[in-house]
């Protein structure tokens, strides 16, 4: 049970990076898979050859007729499934660990902010490994169709060498063995559907966050660019003519009445010397 317990310690650390779905997954295969087929399975499949009977004593007969039989032995077939099964999520451990290790503050650092290059790939990777997956389950699921069908049946006829003539063999406990092929056939749908759900789950959310990513970007330019034409609008006035040097203090500037500041001062002489005339004739 050693190498059972290695394994489900390997397949636990994937659900740090994997959704609802992906945990869904992981208790399908570590429940109906691994645990029923190392409590149950090796009883039911342990003594399959050694109950394989067949009706002559020909040496050699009865071993080629089982081969014929049985290409491969359901328990190994199924372990072999497994093992394949797991090979994705492992390597994706072993990546996420790999990266987490070269990021600053090791893997408390791994987990990275959404959105950065680190992570994307991440998200690719886990992408590339639910896809993997579904690709060795509908594998095996057509191979255990093909191998096994759906049924054992209690009798199967030989014949060929070294058999002598056509032989009956009998299989020990078929019913048994065959709710047990059921079992597995199901619980492959099921362990393909939640891979595919999974699968369109992360495409969809992949999708909407790299528009939500086109969306803020999107937003930071309409800002830059309002905040540029704001910069143009807040530049500082010209500076006002500042007056010359021996003018009137009191007089108001040239720019108030649109006259430049020579014609101001010669109409003040203008005006002290109507005055003055005005003084002469009063005078007389």
């Amino acid at each position: 049970m050693g190498e059972w317990a290695f394994l489900g310690s390997l397949l636990d650390a994937v659900q740090l990076q994997s959704p609802l779905l992906g945990r869904l997954w992981l208790v399908v295969m570590l429940i109906f898979r691994i645990l029923v087929l190392a409590t149950v399975g090796g009883a039911v499949f342990e003594d399959e050859q050694e109950e394989f009977v067949c009706n002559t004593l020909q040496p050699g007969c009865r071993q080629t007729c089982y081969d014929r039989a049985f290409p491969v032995s359901h328990y190994r077939f199924w372990l072999f499934h497994i093992l394949l099964l797991s090979a994705p999520p492992v390597l994706f451990v072993i990546y996420s660990v790999h990266r987490a290790s070269k990021e600053p503050g090791g893997a408390d650092g791994g987990a990275g902010a959404p959105g950065r290059p680190g992570d994307r790939r991440a998200r690719r990777c886990y992408l590339l490994s639910v896809a993997l997956r579904l690709l060795a389950e509908l594998t095996f699921l057509a191979g255990q169709a093909l191998l096994y069908g759906f049924r054992v049946a209690p009798r199967f006829v030989c014949a060929g060498p070294p058999c002598p003539h056509t032989v009956d063999c009998f299989v020990s406990r078929p019913t048994e063995k065959t709710v047990f092929l059921v079992f597995y056939f199901a619980v492959g749908l099921l362990s393909a559907l939640l891979s595919v759900a999974e699968l369109g789950h992360l495409l969809w959310k992949g999708g909407s966050r790299a528009g939500s990513y086109l969306q803020a970007a999107e937003r930071d330019n309409r800002c830059n660019r309002a905040h540029e034409k704001a910069q143009q609008l807040l530049q500082p006035l010209p500076a006002l003519p500042t007056r010359r040097p021996g003018t009137d203090p009191y007089a108001p500037p040239a720019y108030a009445h649109g006259a430049p500041a020579g014609d101001s001062e010669g109409g003040s002489g203008r005006s002290k010397a109507s005055l003055a005339t005005i003084r002469q004739d009063l005078a007389i």
